[in-house]
C-alpha cells in the first residue's frame, strides 16, 4: 500500500537549568538517552549549574509508556525516543529542524555577542547531536558525545565543521554494559576516519552521567 507523509505542526517540550539573560556566556543543549524525560535528565547537570551557564534540555517528541502492563494507572512511567526504525528519515528530519529552532531560541545573542553553545548528546542523544550537527544549520563551539554511538550511516566529514573548533570530548565509563574497549575503538575510528578531531575521556563507572567527570570537561564557563 502507498505511503503518503503530512506535514503538521506540534509542540515540543524542554527543560532549562539556570536563568537566561545577557549574563549567560554559555549555552549547553543537552539531549537525553532512550527512555528519559527532559525534566529529569536536566538534574543531572546540577554540579556544573553557573550563573553564567544556562542547561537546555529538549525533550523527544515521540513518549510511550516504559512498562507493558496494561491498563498504564497515574504512576506508569513514561520515556521518550528520538527515533526508531519505522519512517525513520522523516523523523530524523522532524528532529533536526527541532533542534535548529531551538539553538536558534536559547542562544540567541544577549549582551554584546552570542554566547557560546556546547552541544551534549548522551547515550541514544549521542546518535541525534551527531546528526544534528552534521545535517542541520547550526554550528556549535564544542561537542560532547557520552556513552553513545556514533552513526554508521552519516557523513561526519561533510558537516563535521559545525561541531566546532574544539575537539568532540568522548567519554565513557569502563564498566558500561553496551561498550567494551572494541566498541569504542570502532566509536572513535568512524570520527578519526572522517578527520573529526576528538578527545577520548573515559572514566570509572558505567553507562551514566559521572558527576566529577562532568565537572572536569565542563571547567567555568566563559567569563
Amino acid at each position: 500500500m502507498p505511503e503518503h507523509h503530512l506535514r503538521v505542526r506540534r509542540t515540543a517540550r524542554y527543560s532549562t537549568l539556570g536563568e537566561s539573560g545577557p549574563g549567560v556566556r554559555e549555552v549547553w543543549i543537552a539531549c537525553h538517552g532512550y527512555g528519559q524525560l527532559a525534566a529529569r535528565f536536566v538534574r543531572h547537570f546540577r554540579p556544573i549549574e553557573h550563573a553564567r551557564r544556562l542547561i537546555v534540555a529538549p525533550e523527544a517528541l515521540s513518549r510511550f509508556y516504559l512498562e507493558n502492563t496494561l491498563p498504564h494507572g497515574p504512576d506508569a512511567r513514561i520515556g521518550a525516543t528520538w527515533m526508531t526504525r519505522e519512517d525513520r528519515e522523516s523523523e530524523i528530519a522532524d528532529y533536526v529542524e527541532y533542534l535548529d529552532a531551538l539553538a536558534a531560541t536559547v542562544a540567541a545573542p544577549g549582551g554584546e555577542s552570542r554566547p557560546r553553545l556546547v552541544a551534549f548528546g548522551f547515550s541514544q542523544g549521542v546518535a541525534t547531536v551527531m546528526r544534528w550537527l552534521a545535517m542541520g544549520q547550526t554550528r556549535v563551539d564544542r561537542c560532547i558525545a557520552w556513552c553513545g554511538s556514533v552513526p554508521q550511516d552519516l557523513d561526519l566529514a561533510a558537516g563535521r565543521a559545525r561541531f566546532g573548533a574544539e575537539a568532540v570530548t568522548v567519554a565513557f565509563g569502563d564498566r558500561d554494559p553496551y561498550f567494551d574497549g572494541a566498541r569504542i575503538a570502532q566509536q572513535t575510528d568512524l570520527l578519526r576516519a572522517a578527520g573529526v578531531p576528538f578527545e577520548y575521556v573515559p572514566f570509572e563507572g558505567g553507562h551514566a552521567i559521572d558527576p566529577q567527570t562532568l565537572i572536569r570537561i565542563a571547567g567555568e564557563p566563559p567569563a
